[in-house]
């Protein structure tokens, strides 16, 4: 792999900066358009438009030569797992765990992907987790906890259930991140999200469409349209393809520690435009999640780091 060019690698950080801000923006955003348009009518949109963006880049990237953008037929069964799973189980859980939570506890919960990432990776004898690791998520978990009885005690039992159904989407982001770990290296970011986007989008859109029939979007707001765009083509698919090009030009170590800063965003955000509130008990149990994660993620080297956004 040859070195990026100086002029890249120079913006490569800002690049990063404004994706953690688009993407730590993009949890309040998202509340604001699911207290408006139905959680599965907007899934459908979201499923209907992300394949369609990605079928254009393709046909861009590939014009004159579209035949080299197909898989082989011997990574078809692993794209299509990756598909279902990180498409159409994990964007869906995600979006009905956002609906039942906040925004920043979404932020928060899904930073802890790279967890179950470093327990895939030591299951299935990739990896082996050393001391520091297994500390840094027994930690995490602990303030996940802490983070979440608030909500059970406080009778805030909607909330604390939509973390718990995060908590399950975060696994499945880290189960895609393992799946397409080899799709990744042969066939690059544009191919593998357009492809596992055409084998996850379709069942979505069946089980969806009746919902989005039923809605009544000619009602909304200019300003829900507006946020749906920045959801779904800036946060979701630009966002995805600019983090991939971060990864390669920055390198997984230098581009990881970053995501930190979404959560940080998101809470701000949310305080500011959603009116959320922030107690004592809930921001120690968020610095003790967001530290064990690093710890973590970080514990064995940061030739180890394991690099993932889970935006959403």
């Amino acid at each position: 792999m040859t070195s990026p060019a100086p002029g890249l690698a120079r913006w490569s950080l800002p690049i990063a900066l404004a994706l953690m801000t688009v993407w730590g923006m993009n949890f309040a955003v998202t509340k604001h358009i699911l207290d408006r348009v139905p959680v599965n009518a907007f899934l459908f949109l979201r499923f209907l438009w992300m394949p369609l963006l990605a079928l254009g880049l393709i046909l861009w990237l590939y014009r004159g030569r579209l035949a080299d953008s197909l898989p082989r037929r011997r990574d078809l069964p692993r794209f299509i797992l990756a598909g279902l799973v990180g498409h159409a189980g994990h964007v869906a859980i995600v979006t009905w765990g956002l609906h039942l939570s906040t925004a920043f506890s979404s932020s928060l919960v899904l930073t802890s992907g790279p967890l179950f990432t470093l327990l895939i990776l030591a299951l299935v004898g990739a990896d082996r987790l050393q001391t520091s690791q297994v500390a840094g998520t027994l930690a995490a978990f602990l303030g996940i906890l802490l983070f979440m009885s608030e909500k059970f005690t406080s009778g805030l039992a909607r909330a604390g259930l939509g973390d718990l159904v995060l908590l399950f989407a975060a696994s499945l982001f880290s189960l895609y991140t393992v799946i397409a770990r080899p799709l990744t290296a042969r066939y690059g970011a544009p191919l593998l999200l357009g492809w596992t986007l055409a084998f996850g989008a379709p069942p979505v859109l069946l089980l969806t469409l009746p919902a989005f029939l039923a809605a009544p979007l000619g009602a909304l707001q200019p300003l829900t349209w507006i946020y749906m765009f920045y959801a779904i083509t800036v946060s979701s698919f630009l966002g995805w393809l600019g983090w991939a090009w971060v990864n390669q030009v920055r390198g997984v170590a230098k581009s990881a520690p970053l995501m930190y800063l979404m959560p940080p965003i998101a809470g701000i955000v949310a305080w500011l435009t959603l009116g959320e509130t922030f107690t004592p008990l809930k921001v120690a149990g968020a610095v003790l999640t967001m530290a064990g994660v690093a710890w973590a993620q970080f514990g064995g080297g940061l030739k180890r780091a394991v690099s993932q956004a889970d935006s959403g």
